[in-house]
């Protein structure tokens, strides 16, 4: 697998800034938007969270968009990526 700053490259998210891991492909509906969002509470506006998941999180999307985040989703071997930021 891509090492975590690669994957960041790989987006428009700040690449000189800490990120987070989230592998989310092994839990089931609807834990991976669930610990995506509680992990973004616990971030501080700087870290940018890297989630790996098995498809695209489609109903994570909107809710990124009510919270004001930046975010971009790319495709990998193994799943997709989405990369979240403080927009």
């Amino acid at each position: 697998m891509d090492s975590v700053d690669a994957l960041v490259e790989r987006t428009g998210a700040p690449t000189s800034n800490p990120h987070e891991f989230l592998d989310a492909r092994e839990l089931p509906p609807p834990q991976p938007l669930q610990e995506a969002l509680e992990r973004l509470e616990e971030l501080d506006g700087e870290t940018v969270l890297v989630q790996l998941n098995d498809r695209a999180p489609q109903f994570l999307y909107p809710k990124l968009d009510e919270r004001g985040y930046a975010y971009e989703t790319v495709e990998k071997d193994d799943g997709m990526v989405t990369v979240i930021w403080k927009a």
